[in-house]
């Protein structure tokens, strides 16, 4: 079915703005929810933001609630993660991900089955 890439992960001092990419093929992209979670060294694989169909809500976990900002832009199968007021604990490997139902996104990294590559974020002090 759909398959991501993402892209746009790099280091950026505390403080900082970062933008994440995520490009969808190979599925209708404008049916899916969409998300982003990430993994540090030692953790788990975290929720951090997702989105619905178009005009669906958004929602983020509340470690990034008023600093990250997730969109959608469905005739370019795209979705951005705006990151801002960066802080070194948002240092982690970034994973894009598509699924069929939002509630089902919200569930947790262990639910969904189609992810990017990732992309690496490294925020310093």
């Amino acid at each position: 079915q759909v398959q991501l890439v993402e892209s746009g992960g790099g280091l950026v001092q505390a403080g900082g703005s970062l933008r994440l990419s995520c490009a969808a093929s190979g599925g209708t992209f404008r049916r899916y929810a969409m998300g982003w979670f990430r993994q540090a060294p030692g953790k788990e694989r975290e929720f951090v933001a997702a989105i619905g169909w178009i005009g669906g809500p958004t929602y983020y976990a509340d470690s990034v609630k008023g600093r990250f900002t997730i969109s959608r832009d469905n005739a370019k199968n795209t979705v951005l993660l705006q990151m801002n007021s960066l802080k070194p604990e948002d240092t982690a490997v970034y994973y894009c991900a598509a699924e069929n139902s939002l509630a089902t996104m919200l569930k947790g990294a262990r639910y969904l089955g189609v992810w990017g590559q990732g992309t690496l974020v490294t925020v310093s002090s």
